[in-house]
């Protein structure tokens, strides 16, 4: 190759190791030799890859590494197995930290993994995240039959015309343990009468879903091809709570009143009789294309941290690993019942979210009834914060830096982490205890 190019043999092993410049004289020189058509090199990928890289090096794990763009293109274009390795490596770290939440989870071990195929109520939810929790079809439908339950003069007036069913409220003795029976003997639909107006409005609305929109229903489930029944299930019963939210809140009557109060979910709820839950979870399905409103995520935990409902509107990335970080409010709001808290948050990765969390309650309705306390969060992307009434107007505070669970969070400096990230050498505590439950290596 020396003798073809007219160059000494060193100043090519130069070259090879990027310590001297391939000139244009070079260049023309190697085509010239070796017949090489250049402009098969001119669809270079290296962009690309580049911003994949980049996207490597803002996980969490790297926050404290200070690599520049710059540098991460020298690796690209200088080294491009290198950074392809890198990039299978970080892919194969990812789905082993999910696996490992995926065992975690399955043995009971907690809920900021992905559960396997086997559990009924992960695949429900990832059902509903996949199609970002809306359903056009059963929208439409429900719509339509707003209009006709309006012009009967109420839920339970039309389904005494429709269905030739009474609706009866009976309290908790007579009901055993049910807060809404069916009851074809006798012609009547049954309701304990414990239950708030929201709730029993509820109540009807998904009984009628059942009723008129069962095969609507079984289509969508189907969909889901899933594995087991208690899964097909849970499916439906979600699909009819779906059902009974849309004719509540009808999507063009609800996108407008959203967009006139500013997402105040209080006065939305008085205003369609629905309650702060009910309202705050159909904020979640307004992706009707043409329609859209802020993508919201939405999660509902008990005082021990159980997530019981998590609904992926959004692209909060606890969507996927629960709500595992004590610093979010939603884990803090126990304290003050009822009242509204609102958060800046902002992840390791740099992303930022405003998140608006409550309690809210259900059971009760009479002296001595069980009451469940719960909290529910909706949390949308920042840069949607200032449609909402809670930011309007509001000096942006500096956020909370939370992580998304303690084991693949790797803010050094928490002093509410419970357990140590994956992949961190732990410091020893001979000489030095750190004011953090875990000291760990930098490296």
């Amino acid at each position: 190759m020396a003798a073809d190019l007219e160059i000494s043999p060193s100043y090519i092993a130069l070259m090879e190791r990027n310590q001297r410049p391939v000139t244009a004289e070079t260049l023309l020189r190697l085509a010239k030799a070796y017949k090489v058509d250049f402009s098969d090199f001119t669809e270079d990928n290296g962009t690309n890859i580049s911003g994949r890289l980049e996207s490597v090096m803002r996980d969490p794990m790297f926050q404290d590494i200070d690599v520049l763009p710059l540098e991460v293109a020298d690796v690209v274009h200088s080294f491009p197995a290198f950074a392809e390795a890198m990039l299978r490596l970080h892919t194969a770290y990812k789905e082993e930290q999910l696996a490992l939440a995926d065992r975690r989870e399955s043995a009971g071990g907690g809920s900021d993994g992905v559960p396997d195929a086997g559990d009924p109520v992960a695949a429900v939810r990832n059902f509903l995240a996949a199609r970002r929790n809306f359903f056009p079809v059963l929208d439409a439908a429900a719509e339509r039959l707003a209009v006709r339950i309006a012009d009967a003069g109420g839920l339970a007036p039309y389904i005494q015309q429709k269905h030739q069913l009474r609706v009866r409220r009976l309290p908790p003795e007579v009901m055993t343990g049910s807060l809404r029976r069916l009851d074809w003997h006798r012609k009547e639909l049954l309701i304990e009468d414990t239950l708030d107006g929201a709730s029993q409005s509820f109540q009807l609305a998904q009984q009628l879903a059942y009723l008129e929109f069962y095969q609507d229903i079984q289509n969508a489930t189907q969909e889901g091809n899933f594995s087991n029944e208690n899964a097909r299930r849970l499916a439906q019963r979600s699909l009819a709570a779906y059902c009974a939210a849309a004719m509540i809140m009808p999507y063009a009557a609800f996108a407008k009143a959203v967009e006139t109060r500013h997402y105040d979910i209080e006065a939305l709820a008085r205003q369609f009789g629905a309650s702060f839950e009910q309202t705050a979870h159909r904020l979640t399905t307004l992706q009707k294309p043409g329609q859209e409103r802020i993508p919201f995520f939405f999660i509902r935990v008990d005082p021990a941290g159980n997530v019981s409902k998590r609904l992926n509107g959004g692209s909060f990335p606890f969507a996927r690993h629960g709500g595992g970080c004590p610093l979010w409010s939603v884990h803090s709001v126990f304290q003050t019942p009822r009242k509204i808290v609102t958060q800046w948050l902002e992840l390791p990765d740099g992303q930022r979210f405003f998140s608006i969390a409550r309690t809210v309650s259900s059971g009760g309705g009479g002296f001595g009834v069980a009451k469940v306390e719960r909290a529910v969060a909706l949390v949308c992307e920042a840069q949607f914060a200032e449609k909402l009434i809670y930011a309007r107007n509001q000096v942006k505070p500096t956020p909370t830096p939370i992580g998304i669970a303690c084991r693949i969070c790797h803010r050094m400096t928490c002093t509410a982490r419970s357990e140590p990230p994956i992949g961190r050498q732990i410091l020893p505590d001979d000489y030095r205890r750190t004011d953090v439950p875990f000291g760990f290596s930098d490296s």
